[in-house]
């Protein structure tokens, strides 16, 4: 499984549940900067071990669904990595339907509810520290134990590292990290545990933060990880960011037809104004690779993978990387998110992103108000953002647009604004993503705002009383009522890709 010819200093793990639809880039640029200088370094995905080793157990049949999912399980993994599944979208929903009731009836078994995207215990929360302790200390009852045991025993026993690195970067993969790290504590006392991810970094900028898990962690890290690492195993620092690394991933195993290579070419957003953003927040720092540095890495990259697209991870790729991803004519086609800025107005600009294999842009609209835009200092004009669209739709990329309801800033009036702007633009809008506000723990409004719930010590935010009445449950009936019900609306939403979101998406747009 693991293959080297000396032991590593460093094991990175990457612990389930994430969707499996391409290997984990914060584990990849951790392995590149160690590699590049000079430390012994191996990967292991268990998340897409421990998902595919569902897949491996028998279905007991209960219903005609159920025994066709579990009849057709290993024939289903193979189509979600054909690209002849996703020219039709009704057999593509049914054959990720089928593979996620084979999940969901594996985790009845044990009490906890799975999705290829998701895991929730029904009995534990990542959300209190002492659920997580306790989860470490009975590691045994974890769902994926029984998967994760002999791959990680085999790895550690193999290559023999000085030291862990788990990455959490979704609450959705805590209580099984956690788990993971009471099984090395038990078995493993002498091996150093290191977690970071993007998780952590949101607790551990948290104010109250406390550090509850000093006993069972040695080194907690906030934010890029590279240099911290490189300290740890007795290297010099390095400036910037480090490269990727995808050596040691079995690349054709992801659920994608065929290799998916994510990259980020930045840490942080350039843009840093928006209110109530987690990164802004958290006050995350902003680094970035040059243009020309990230296209010529992300060309290396795609010599030596040869994957069919490239996923740009950067919260929002910058207007330079995107002009010289536009000059440079890659090879393979890719996707990220951007913001809606003025070179995206000029027609050529969009028609050569697409020239250069662009196939979808995520967007960050969040309101059809004005008002509310520039109430949350999103740096968005309307009549630009409708301009670009449009420039998107002409050019053949096609868009993920990403929609907020009930921020302290928007009533029900501005929210039928941007029912009504979705509607005026919807031959530009290929799909949506609609998310429901929540007011981070961290944010400085919320010192200001009632709360009215807290979920534990661990909590990444808040509800609180919003300063109009314009409360959650009226913002879901809002949802449900009026804008889903909208016959517009929902020719956009048909083509929603579903668990795996804006990861299969640019498969499916055709």
């Amino acid at each position: 499984m693991l293959r080297t010819t000396t032991s590593p200093k460093i094991l990175l793990v990457n612990p389930p549940v994430a969707k499996p639809s391409e290997p984990p880039a914060g584990i990849a640029r951790l392995a590149g900067a160690l590699r590049d200088n000079g430390v012994g370094c191996e990967v292991l995905d268990l998340n897409l071990h421990c998902l595919l080793a569902e897949f491996d157990d028998e279905v007991e049949s209960q219903d005609k669904w159920s025994r066709r999912a579990g009849k057709n399980r290993q024939r289903n993994l193979t189509s979600l990595r054909s690209p002849q599944l996703y020219q039709s979208f009704d057999r593509y929903q049914r054959v990720v339907s089928d593979l996620g009731r084979v999940l969901s009836l594996a985790g009845r078994k044990s009490g906890c509810e799975i999705t290829l995207a998701n895991y929730n215990d029904l009995e534990k929360t990542p959300l209190r520290s002492a659920d997580l302790l306790a989860s470490a200390e009975c590691f045994e009852a974890n769902h994926f134990y029984a998967h994760f045991n002999p791959l990680l025993k085999e790895a550690l026993e193999t290559q023999k590292p000085e030291y862990v690195g788990i990455s959490l970067s979704y609450l959705s993969q805590a209580l099984t990290g956690f788990a993971i790290m009471g099984f090395i504590r038990r078995h493993y006392p002498k091996i150093k545990i290191v977690v970071g991810g993007g998780l952590i970094s949101s607790w551990m900028s948290s104010a109250a933060w406390n550090d509850p898990f000093k006993a069972l962690i040695d080194c907690c890290v906030s934010g890029p990880g590279e240099n911290v690492l490189l300290q740890l195993l007795g290297k010099e620092s390095r400036p910037g960011l480090g490269r990727f690394s995808y050596a040691g991933f079995a690349m054709a195993d992801y659920l994608s037809p065929g290799a998916v290579l994510p990259y980020a070419a930045s840490h942080g957003c350039y843009w840093q104004k928006c209110q109530f953003c987690p990164d802004f927040a958290e006050g995350s720092c902003y680094l970035a690779r040059s243009a020309p540095e990230a296209v010529a890495e992300i060309s290396q990259l795609t010599g030596r993978h040869n994957p069919v697209l490239v996923h740009l991870l950067d919260n929002a790729v910058s207007p330079a990387l995107l002009r010289e991803l536009g000059n440079s004519g890659l090879s393979v086609p890719w996707y990220g998110f951007a913001r809606f800025e003025k070179e995206l107005e000029d027609f050529s600009f969009c028609a050569g992103l697409h020239q250069s294999g662009c196939v979808m842009l995520k967007l960050g609209l969040e309101s059809g108000s004005q008002q509310v835009l520039d109430r949350l200092n999103k740096g968005v004009d309307l009549k630009r953002a409708a301009r670009i669209l449009n420039n998107l739709h002409r050019a053949g990329i096609a868009t993920y647009i990403y929609l907020l309801f009930g921020t302290p800033a928007e009533t029900e009036s501005e929210a039928l604004l941007t029912l009504d702007f979705v509607r005026r633009h919807r031959q530009a809008i290929t799909y949506i993503n609609l998310a429901i506000f929540n007011m981070p723990v961290c944010s400085p409004e919320a010192l200001h705002l009632q709360n009215r719930f807290f979920d534990g010590d661990l909590s990444l935010y808040c509800d609180f009383d919003h300063p109009e009445g314009w409360d959650r449950k009226k913002v879901r009936t809002f949802l449900h009522k009026d804008f889903r019900k909208d016959t517009l609306i929902r020719e956009i939403e048909r083509r929603n890709p579903g668990v795996f979101g804006a990861n299969h998406a640019p498969f499916l747009h055709h």
